[in-house]
This record gives C-alpha cells, structure tokens and sequence, in this order.
C-alpha cells in the first residue's frame, strides 16, 4: 500500500495545545465496525458500550521528565531527551544539537550555585570558582539513527533528580508549555520509563474507571514503555518498506489470567490505547488469541491485511497523517471507514493527537 493513502486534510487550529479541563469530558466518537456507522459522544458515555465481562486492557506506564537541557563544559548550551534505560546509569538520548555532541562530551544539568572548589559551602556571583551541577552526562557512543549512548553520573535518586529539573517530553506537534506536569500521566501511571504518555488513557477519571469496574468490567494492565519513536515519520512510499522502532513491555500473570478468563468466557477484550494493543498482538497465540505473561521488546508493526488475534475493540485518540498508528486503526476498522471518520472528525471541530478527543472502535 501507498503512503499516500493514510494522508488526510488536518487544520492546524485544531491540534489540541492544552489537555481539556475534565479529563472524561473530551469528545468521544464511537465507530459501529459490523454496519459503518459512527456516533457523537462524551467519553465518560464509553461505560454505556462496555459489558460486563468484557476487560479493558490499558497501559500503566509513567513518563518521566525526560527532557534536560544543560551545558557543555565550553559553556554551550544543549538538549537532550532521554528515550531509553540500557543498562544502568546508560540510556539511549536524543541530543541537541547533534554534530557538537561526540564521544567523549561531557554535559552537566541542574546547575545549582557556583562555589569556592576548596569551601564547597561558600556562595559565591564569580563565574571563574566551580559549578555545582546535580547530573553529569558522558557521551559513550553514537548509536544508529543518531542519537547517543549516555552515562550519568549523580548523588542521590536520579528519577528524584529528573523531577527536579527535567521537563516533560511534550509532542513536536505541542507548542504550549504544560501548566501541571500530571495532565500528561494518566491517573493509573506507575512504572517508570515512558519518553512518551499512552494518551488514549488520559481521559480517564478514577471516579469513571470505578463505575466501569462496577458493571462487572475486569480492568488488566500491560507495561510498555512509550518511546519517540511513536512520532517518527514514516519515509517510504510503500509502507510495508516501514521499519518499526522497539519498545519494551511486560504482563504480570494476574493481568494474564484476566484476559484469558474473558476470552474464554466469551467476553470482549478492549485495549486502551495502540500501546496496549501492541503488547497483546504481540504475544497473542495465532490459534486462540490468549495471552502468556511475557518481558521482550516489541517492534510489531500493524497495517491492513493484519488479522487481530486477541482485542476485539480499542479506545484510541486521532492519529498524525502518514503514521504507523493511523495504520494500525485502518487494520481494525478498515482504512477507507476511518478516513471517513477523520475527515467528519475535522467537520465537526474534534480535537486532535495527544491532548486531543478520543475514538472507541467497537
């Protein structure tokens, strides 16, 4: 298939900025896959299409400030964005500007005061004494696609540190700054590691996510930890010349023994979110669709002609042009239903991408 034929009109006036007031009171559109139709609602309606017995399976990582921005020892200033923990102190980063950036660099954040080097507690205006910095960072290595393996170096905590200075990773695509750093965490967010939030799971409330659980709706978690990688353009013409960036993600053997029992009952399993539907189509069996309690990396990339194993309906928001994630809602609900949905989307003044509405494909 032909990228271009994932492309669709998008004003730019209506790429959400800020996240909505109400976390449930984004609009929700609702697509009828069994007779093409689509309905106009409010996303706390999304307990009127839900079952008991149905699981909704949503993804409970956390982002973390990820974004830095510091100085080289010459005293340039630098970017960096981490988008992955390799092994320790070393992640995998985005750095700016990139041709400055060798190995071998040395970066320091969080500057905290400059200080006499032989009274460490003396407070001093003079720029030629010592910085006090909370995070150095060494540059190891330049990995493919350009950006850097990294080794920090700290006292402390460093996720306590990344809250002190970092920023959240907002999308390119968001210009405004984010007023309260939770309104780009779901309110179910646990485990550190996302360079990214899963943002179809923004517009829950806990007092929603309550009622859901009792009308007899198992709720499951996944952990997969967003990269960048989710915003990447897609280049080539054909898209399955596509090659999709990993992600790591883990399922604990309570959550797989949710979504099994109501496969094997007969009830829907719902993902919230293409990171959730990811995780579960990857490790779905091609014969029954259950799920094993599973650690790897996942680089499944899904577009039409993909036969789903396990979801039988997801919650999503509205997707870039051209993007791997537009696909993967083409492959459920076909791709010339949903550029229809999208182009009533823009029609009717919905609000797109991140802090954007929401879709429920059933």
């Amino acid at each position: 298939m032909k990228l271009e034929e994932f492309n669709y009109n998008l004003p730019e006036e209506l790429i959400a900025q800020v996240p909505i007031s109400k976390r449930d009171e984004s609009r929700l559109m609702v697509l009828n896959r069994e007779n093409k139709t689509i309905e106009h609602k409010t996303f706390k309606d999304i307990i009127d299409y839900l079952k008991p017995g149905d699981c909704l399976v949503r993804n409970n990582t956390k982002v973390i400030p990820a974004r830095l921005y510091g100085k080289k020892e010459t005293g340039a200033n630098v970017e960096f964005v981490l988008l992955k923990q390799l092994e320790g102190d070393i992640w995998e980063s985005i750095v700016r500007p990139g041709n400055k950036l060798k190995p071998g660099t040395v970066v320091k954040f969080g500057e905290t005061k400059y200080v006499d080097s032989k009274n460490k507690d003396q407070k001093s205006e003079d720029p030629k004494l010592e910085n006090e910095y909370l995070l150095k960072a060494t540059i190891l290595d330049i990995m493919e696609g350009g950006t850097r393996k990294v080794n920090f170096e700290y006292d402390g905590i460093f996720n306590e540190i990344l809250d002190k200075i970092g920023l959240m990773p907002l999308p390119p695509y968001i210009h405004e700054s984010l007023k309260e750093k939770d309104r780009y965490q779901t309110v179910y967010a646990k485990y550190d590691g996302s360079a990214a939030a899963p943002t179809a799971g923004l517009h829950f409330t806990p007092e929603l996510l309550k009622k859901i659980e009792e009308k007899g709706v198992k709720i499951a978690n996944v952990t997969l930890h967003v990269g960048i990688g989710t915003f990447r353009p897609v280049k080539e013409e054909n898209i399955e010349d596509h090659q999709m960036h990993t992600e790591h993600f883990y399922i604990k053997q309570e959550d797989v023994d949710k979504i099994n029992d109501t496969k094997k009952a007969g009830g829907r399993v719902i993902a919230v979110g293409t990171t959730s539907c990811r995780v579960l189509e990857t490790i779905a069996s091609e014969e029954t669709g259950l799920v094993r309690t599973t650690e790897a990396d996942t680089g499944i990339y899904i577009y039409p002609g993909y036969k789903f194993k396990c979801i039988d309906g997801l919650i999503t928001n509205f997707h870039l042009p051209k993007s791997t994630l537009l696909m993967l809602v083409s492959a459920l609900a076909g791709r010339e239903f949903v550029l229809d949905a999208y182009n009533e989307a823009v029609k009717e003044k919905y609000r797109f991408f991140s802090f954007g509405d929401a879709m429920f494909i059933k």
